[in-house]
């Protein structure tokens, strides 16, 4: 092996040590090693930037996208609104997740499928009175186990298949390929959190009712066209937010207190709730409420006419400044939509929710805003000295129009895969220009929805994955990697799964993967094994990331909603691992031929 191989073999060493040790980015880690074989001429420029061209790469932002035309036209919403329910325990409630979660994490990366149940699950954490932290680390479990799944499931099956193909020449697997082997591991793995997780998990609820003590004052709309006309409080789930609660309903000029469960909804009826900011943003997600205006009180509520307007909008937190040309004026005097381009939703002073009609309320300096308003309000506001903002909630309103067409949308990507009517890619991105032509997604969440990290940390690792192969590295740890196994298939399969499972829980799994894949293909070469079963376990092992939050990048998402510490994930995670990986070898010994 020349220096070159010795050079690569001491970075990607360094490489591992610096992700493990120290907190810098996996992605600004894997950019420098880049930059660094290319300056040394290792890599020549096409061979550093072939992986920003990869399609397994293009095919997982194009999978982002998809995903955030069903977030965005509320189809996950309505799923999980009709099949979770009222659950009586915590056994019943992971029940009634695993169905929505494990479907749609089969056909969608997962980690956007998490990113938009986990506020779903939080809301109904509250209604049903359980713990968020019994839920959360399921969510993220059944998440990653529905990736395993199918090839598109999750972005470490699309880039390792991508990058088997680039190195064997081989036409890669079909869509389902992993299904029988992935479909075992994966009941196994509920059927053990569904047994076990009630009891290991902690119970970190809340026992305050308002444990946000900045508490909003709101004031909402009944739409006239909408579903919530005739229906009771109630019946509209608009009793039971523990977190927000309905203090008044303004008739026709009348006021209604203390507002019993079977009071009637009328169209048009204004209702005042006081609550925390998280609250208020599940709330106006509720089909039927619209924030309340002089104007109009329909679901097309938006400035000029159109819904489309309408679903630009998006909800700002921010401080009144001295400065603000509306302090001393009613809302209703300030003139919002005509001055700012925003409507105040709710108001908060010195930590407390201001009593009141919401459009009679004089501002102050320092009172906190809630506003629905357009992107450009917050672009302009940073160089305003009329607001301080403090929080972006990034929420547009839901195309609940279109949740049907989402649905058809990706249906129709999975069929385009699964008959191999068109590759992966182009299946792929059709669908997402579809949800953006379809106005299922605008195309700022479109762009938003591309996590650019995953996407350069899976750009840079394929860089230096040829460079393991180019070199020889891969050729010069093959033979002693196979030594060790003492020839025997079943061992050697062990460590291809053991290693790649270790490498996942200190580094992303897709740079684990990425990594490992030239140096297995070049072991099973010399023995003479197929490469399949190999393939497959770096898929299922570089998956498996439960031990630590740092595993997989859904297990960092649910660690701040569910209120976990660090031994949370050992205390379940751990179990799982060992369980999962006994599973996974013995479906892979049963289904394949060594």
């Amino acid at each position: 092996m020349e220096w070159q191989g010795w050079f690569s073999l001491i970075l990607m060493a360094g490489a591992l040590t610096v992700l493990i040790f120290t907190r810098i980015g996996t992605h600004l880690v894997m950019l420098s090693v880049v930059a660094v074989l290319g300056s040394l001429g290792i890599l020549d420029y096409r061979e550093a930037l072939e992986g920003f061209g990869n399609p397994g790469l293009i095919t997982v932002a194009a999978m982002f996208v998809i995903a955030a035309g069903l977030q965005g036209a509320g189809s996950v919403d309505m799923l999980s609104g009709r099949l979770l329910g009222q659950p009586k325990s915590v056994r019943s409630a992971l029940a009634r997740i695993f169905a929505p979660v494990l479907l749609l994490s089969a056909f969608l990366n997962n980690t956007p499928v998490v990113a938009t149940m986990i506020p779903a699950i939080h809301t109904w954490c509250r209604r049903i009175r359980i713990a968020p932290s019994k839920l959360m680390i399921p969510l993220s479990y059944t998440a990653i186990l529905g990736g395993t799944l199918t090839m598109i499931g999750t972005s470490t099956n699309l880039v390792v298949n991508s990058q088997y193909q680039a190195l064997t020449g081989e036409p890669g697997f079909s869509l389902f390929a992993i299904t029988p082997l992935g479909l075992p591991v994966a009941l196994v793995g509920l059927l053990f959190m569904w047994l076990c997780f009630p009891k290991w998990l902690p119970d970190r609820s809340d026992k305050q009712a308002f444990a946000n003590l900045r508490e909003f004052t709101l004031e909402v709309c009944v739409a006239s066209d909408g579903p919530l006309v005739g229906k009771t409080v109630m019946e509209a789930g608009l009793r039971d937010l523990e977190r927000l609660y309905l203090a008044e309903i303004e008739r026709q000029g009348s006021i209604i207190t203390a507002v019993p469960s079977e009071e009637k909804l009328h169209a048009g009826d204004r209702l005042t709730f006081a609550g925390d900011t998280q609250a208020i943003s599940d709330l106006l997600r509720i089909n039927g409420i619209v924030p309340s205006s002089d104007s109009s009180c329909s679901l097309d509520r938006s400035e000029g006419g159109g819904q489309g307007h309408h679903a630009e909008r998006c909800l700002v937190e921010a401080v009144v400044s001295p400065h603000c040309a509306a302090v001393g004026l009613a809302i209703r005097d300030a003139r919002f939509r005509a001055r700012y381009g925003a409507v105040v939703l709710a108001v908060a002073r010195s930590g407390e929710r201001v009593r009141g009609n919401l459009s009679s309320i004089v501002l102050e300096t320092g009172d906190t805003l809630l506003l629905e308003a357009r992107p450009a309000f917050v672009s302009r506001q940073r160089y305003s000295k009329d607001f301080l903002l403090i929080s972006d909630f990034d929420i547009e309103a839901p195309r609940r129009g279109r949740a049907y067409l989402a649905w058809g949308i990706l249906l129709a990507v999975v069929a385009l895969a699964a008959f191999n009517l068109l590759s992966m890619l182009n299946a792929a991105l059709l669908g997402a220009l579809a949800m953006i032509f379809s106005g299922c997604c605008s195309v700022s969440q479109a762009e938003k929805s591309l996590d650019l990290t995953v996407l350069l940390t899976i750009a840079a690792s394929f860089a230096l994955g040829a460079a393991l192969q180019k070199t020889g590295v891969a050729g010069f740890l093959a033979p002693r990697i196979l030594a060790l196994s003492g020839g025997s298939p079943l061992l050697l399969l062990c460590l291809t799964y053991l290693a790649v499972s270790l490498l996942t829980a200190v580094i992303t799994n897709n740079a684990a993967a990425v990594l490992l894949l030239p140096i297995v293909l070049e072991i099973v070469t010399e023995a003479g094994l197929p490469a399949k079963p190999f393939v497959f376990a770096i898929m299922m092992g570089a998956s498996a990331g439960f031990a630590t939050p740092l595993g997989y990048q859904t297990n960092l998402m649910v660690y701040g909603p569910g209120g976990y510490r660090f031994s949370d994930f050992l205390k379940v995670g751990l179990p799982m691992n060992l369980l999962l990986g006994i599973v996974t070898l013995g479906a892979l010994l049963l289904f394949q031929v060594l």
